[in-house]
């Protein structure tokens, strides 16, 4: 009889700033065992290595043989170290990610930022050839870029993060990056939900509440989500006329609010276009539930594995 899952499986891990994610992905894709934990994002990066091992060793079965980890920040797969981030996770930028897990679960390991993994699984349904930009639109504006097949990295893994392009709407903005004027700066949910403050003088607190007074015909919720919207859309449509594009998918929980923010997206989209790409339209991605950890042990079969050394764990 035919096994089911042929070959050893792999760990995949989702990092983010609320929880980790963990699964045990056979070779064929199919997804045999999950967990969730907390993130101990304040407690530093030794903590959040600790939770990563742990969540794997609840999913590790006989015979796994690597990890494969999508992580916040600017991961760098080559060296497998964290070359940038923000305080989400507190003391992350320069942790030896891939080391320090690799020492913690005695598999070799696999890295890349978060957004990217996601990506990945995206990317292979396009074929030998495929060309994608994908957009997350959440807290932040974060993207990857594929072009030919192969998704793009870029010095110290920095290629893809489309929220620090600069941005006409966000001119003068300061950016969670410490420069001015970046897409982020208007684009991301917190940036929305700031600019109907500056609007209206209201302080809405979050995205949801400008969304709801939106649907309720309050025009400074409208214009800022509009805005918003609006910068997205011609940034990614400047960019499809640089790479032409197969696909082009915006995820996150800011496109999640609703047709406002959609409509507005792809018609700011749709005039930036040049003639050869005018049937081209923003889409949602095809993955479900288990997307970012099946992108996370796909790493795996695609990156850099750093081995397990014996001599201590390094963060």
């Amino acid at each position: 009889m035919t096994a089911r899952h042929p070959g050893p499986p792999v760990i995949g891990l989702d990092l983010g700033g609320t929880k980790i994610a963990a699964a045990l992905v056979g070779a064929d894709g199919t997804v045999l065992a999950r967990h969730t934990r907390p993130t101990p994002a304040t407690r530093g990066a030794g903590a959040v290595l600790d939770a990563l091992a742990e969540a794997a060793r609840v999913v590790q079965a006989r015979g796994t043989a690597a990890v494969g980890v999508a992580a916040a920040g600017v991961i760098d797969p080559v060296s497998g170290t964290v070359t940038s981030a923000t305080d989400t996770l507190h003391g992350w930028a320069g942790t030896r990610l891939a080391a320090g897990l690799a020492s913690r679960t005695g598999l070799p390991v696999a890295c890349d930022n978060d957004v990217r993994a996601a990506a990945a699984t995206e990317l292979a349904r396009l074929g030998d050839d495929g060309t994608l930009i994908y957009a997350a639109v959440g807290t932040g504006v974060g993207g990857a870029v594929a072009a030919g097949g192969r998704m793009l990295h870029g010095a110290a893994g920095i290629a893809g993060h489309l929220g620090h392009l600069p941005s006409p709407e966000a001119d003068g903005l300061p950016c969670t990056c410490g420069a001015t004027g970046h897409l982020e700066a208007i684009a991301a949910g917190p940036a929305i939900t700031a600019h109907y403050a500056r609007l209206s003088g209201q302080d809405a607190g979050r995205l949801q509440t400008v969304a709801e007074r939106a649907a309720r015909g309050d025009r400074h919720a409208t214009a800022a989500i509009t805005l918003g919207a609006r910068a997205t859309g011609r940034v990614l449509g400047g960019l499809a006329n640089v790479l032409g594009p197969h696909r082009v998918v915006v995820t996150g929980g800011v496109p999640r609010i609703g047709a406002l923010y959609r409509d507005a997206l792809c018609e700011a989209f749709a005039a930036e276009l040049m003639p050869p790409l005018r049937s081209l339209r923003p889409a949602d991605p095809h993955g479900g539930a288990d997307a970012a950890v099946l992108g996370a042990a796909g790493l795996t079969r695609t990156l850099p594995l750093h081995a397990p050394h014996t001599t201590g764990a390094p963060s």
